[in-house]
């Protein structure tokens, strides 16, 4: 599961695809887009960032399901 921010998405999404961007994408592709939560500035966006990083998998596999996403 890979967190990111960004102020584009779609364009992200197809970086990671084609190889370039984070790391870790480099070797695990992306498959699709699990959930997305848009903030006022980059502060608060960089906070929610670290602090799900910060969970378990299985804290973020709830965060997930509590927003309505089937995350495995």
């Amino acid at each position: 599961m890979y967190t990111g921010f960004t102020t584009d998405v779609q364009r992200r999404f197809k970086q990671h695809q084609a190889g370039k961007g984070a790391k870790y994408t480099r070797s695990h592709f992306p498959e699709k887009i699990l959930f997305t939560k848009a903030f006022e500035n980059e502060h608060d966006a960089l906070s929610a960032e670290y602090q799900f990083k910060q969970l378990t998998r299985k804290q973020k596999i709830d965060y997930l399901t509590s927003h309505g996403v089937q995350a495995r």
